[in-house]
């Protein structure tokens, strides 16, 4: 699917909106000590850490941080994603009494699971405790009735939650900062009860494409050079081990007055530039140490290539949704390979080739 919107000051798109309300129980804490990551002394944030370092852990956290204090309540492209993403509890027929809710887009999936799925109880996890408390202060304390909610400080890196203890994880936007995301999607089926909902929502490869082409043009003709950049990993629902597992991409193509409304969205959404290794080029989207002139020359390029007849440019949004459950011997098991009864050759006799 190919989605369309246009942002200005605020986003406005086709998805419906729910009214957000708040929950009645609500508390902010540390992350505990148990963690179903693999450590060896107590904290899980000081177990072993991913043998290959991309990201910045600690610096997306303190964009979270800035990002917690601009967010806006209509950003149309986050609350479409977050609903595609919610939208998959209503296929499921069983019940999920205990949810955990990873980092990203918090406050747009804290409403839209209201009345859905039967949950009794909430944890929202993210490793800023400013953009928690902004989710714990968004709503009004009038909804949500019966649905208990807790706010836990936790790395999705070293995942603080019991093992088998709860019955759905949510992470919309989120778990592509990691640095092992094939081990934090392990950690994630390891929380999750036997038969419990694992449902995520990524930034893809395609993302910011025409971004990623400006960039690189200005930058070879200003400074004479590009940077390697973090490629797609596949199978990852199959790695962790899930069972029944889903995957389905959709685009969004959001449009913009210019390339620093696009830049300051990014920064709105804490999507800026996490990387170690942080080149000029992708400083763009951290709009911090940029060169004036490869930035200015950027946003020029951006224009000139991609700009519409009214002026605005438009930023493809690539998001994987993934679905996977923990395994149950009530699921459908795929058939051992061999115990066919029939070949495609003889199919393909019994019913022709087409031709």
């Amino acid at each position: 699917m190919r989605g369309s919107l246009f942002y200005q000051t605020s986003c406005t798109l086709w998805r419906r909106q729910r009214n957000p309300k708040a929950k009645p129980h609500r508390r902010i804490l540390s992350s505990a000590s148990f963690s179903t990551a693999d450590h060896d002394e107590g904290d899980a944030f000081q177990s072993n850490p991913s043998k290959v370092k991309i990201f910045d852990r600690h610096l997306k956290s303190k964009q979270r941080d800035r990002a917690a204090w601009l967010l806006r309540p209509n950003d149309s492209f986050v609350h479409a994603v977050a609903e595609n993403l919610v939208d998959r509890l209503e296929d499921c027929k069983k019940t999920f009494p205990t949810a955990l809710c990873l980092g990203g887009s918090l406050q747009a999936v804290k409403p839209m699971l209201r009345g859905r799925g039967a949950i009794e109880k909430i944890i929202m996890m993210d490793t800023s405790h400013d953009m928690l408390k902004v989710c714990k202060s968004s709503q009004p304390d009038s909804s949500n009735e019966n649905i208990e909610t807790s706010y836990v400080v936790g790395d999705e890196e070293f995942l603080p939650i019991k093992e088998s203890s709860v019955d759905l994880i949510i992470s919309c936007l989120g778990l592509h900062w990691t640095n092992d995301l094939p081990g934090a999607m392990i950690q994630c089926k390891l929380a999750l009860k036997p038969d419990g909902l694992f449902l995520a929502a990524i930034l893809g490869g395609e993302t910011l494409k025409e971004l990623r082409i400006a960039c690189t043009v200005a930058q070879m003709e200003r400074e004479g050079g590009i940077s390697p950049r973090v490629r797609d990993a596949g199978n990852l629902l199959t790695r962790a081990g899930f069972a029944l597992p889903g995957v389905d991409v959709d685009e969004y193509v959001v449009r913009y007055k210019s390339a620093l409304d696009l830049i300051e969205h990014l920064r709105i959404m804490g999507e800026t530039n996490a990387l170690l290794q942080r080149s000029n080029v992708r400083q763009l989207l951290d709009n911090d140490i940029l060169k004036r002139e490869t930035a200015l020359a950027t946003a020029a390029i951006y224009d000139s290539m991609f700009a519409a007849e009214d002026g605005t440019i438009p930023a493809t949004f690539q998001v994987i949704y993934m679905t996977g459950w923990r395994e149950h011997p009530s699921q459908q098991k795929a058939k051992r390979r061999g115990s066919a009864t029939i070949s495609f050759t003889d199919i393909q006799k019994q019913f022709g080739n087409g031709t």
